[in-house]
């Protein structure tokens, strides 16, 4: 996708080194074609966003056969925070505490969360997440509850779980996917896991392309919530109305709005921007992870 060149001055160094995530970089005033006019209009001035991580799902083959490499590799690609799974070798695919901070510390990444089977073993998880500095635990997936009574039981183990992490410094997140924005018994499940939450103690991480394939603007819904959700995932859907399942592109081929979309949810509490990819058509995990990354370093917000 081609967009107009423009030419950024980064303002001095930024504000808080060694801040987890800072939402802007902001460029100095720019000058009005034709005379020496500056624009000091901070919604007219471009930025970009100063971090951004990646699912290290999107590249799970890789993880497999050469977990540090493939993290040396996407820090490479500019990824600053990494968000993990579980693949068969626990939180922290094999190595010890000190070895896995060691090379985070040497790649200069940090290990934000990790998707996880928050059912099982939590506090033998949260020790471990603890001990590398992790912030969040975050459950990816419930399945489709079959009665909206179901969907407030769940609400209740979440709170349950968000206070067991506290006891650990770290907290709670449920990543959706599209079964809880389709409506049941005349009632949105998301809206039910949200309003039966303790926001001190549960978090969300909005996985804004299954909330748009459900037919539900993302912007809308977050700011109909505004400050729970602190993470999202970025992954973009192609035009049409296909498979909801298959419709998976690079950031910037699809039809999300993306520039407009995080620079409107960090006014609402957004701090981590996840990328995730689940399909790849002409490409492959690793070639789609440096194109995303690509993407967002100069997408202009």
């Amino acid at each position: 996708m081609n967009k107009p060149r423009r030419k950024f001055i980064q303002m001095g160094a930024l504000l808080g080194a060694g801040a987890a995530f800072m939402p802007l970089q902001f460029c100095s005033p720019a000058k009005k074609e034709g005379d020496e006019e500056l624009i000091t209009d901070p919604e007219s001035v471009a930025s970009t966003l100063s971090a951004f991580g990646i699912q290290l799902y999107s590249v799970k083959e890789n993880m497999a056969e050469d977990a540090a490499g493939t993290m040396r590799a996407l820090a490479g690609y500019g990824y600053r925070q990494f968000e993990g799974f579980d693949g068969g070798k626990g939180i922290l695919w094999g190595m010890q505490p000190t070895e896995f901070k060691s090379l985070m510390g040497e790649i200069g990444v940090e290990m934000v969360s990790t998707h996880t089977n928050v059912f099982e073993n939590l506090e033998g998880q949260a020790e471990q997440a603890a001990e590398v500095g992790m912030k969040y635990l975050i459950c990816p997936w419930i399945g489709a509850q079959k009665s909206l009574d179901d969907y407030k039981e769940m609400a209740d183990k979440f709170n349950t779980i968000g206070e067991t992490l506290k006891g650990y410094g770290l907290k709670f997140a449920y990543h959706n996917h599209d079964y809880t924005f389709v409506t049941q018994e005349g009632a949105v499940p998301q809206d039910i896991l949200m309003e039966n939450t303790d926001p001190s103690l549960v978090d969300f991480e909005m996985d804004i392309y299954w909330v748009h394939v459900a037919g539900v603007d993302p912007a809308a819904y977050l700011a109909k919530y505004p400050g729970r959700f602190k993470f999202c995932h970025l992954k973009d859907a192609e035009s049409g109305t296909g498979n909801p399942h298959d419709r998976g592109v690079l950031l910037g081929a699809g039809e999300i709005p993306y520039a407009k979309l995080i620079k409107e949810s960090q006014g609402l509490g957004m701090e981590y921007f996840i990328v995730e990819q689940e399909r790849f058509v002409g490409t492959n995990p690793m070639e789609a992870a440096e194109k995303n990354a690509a993407y967002l370093k100069e997408l202009a917000i």
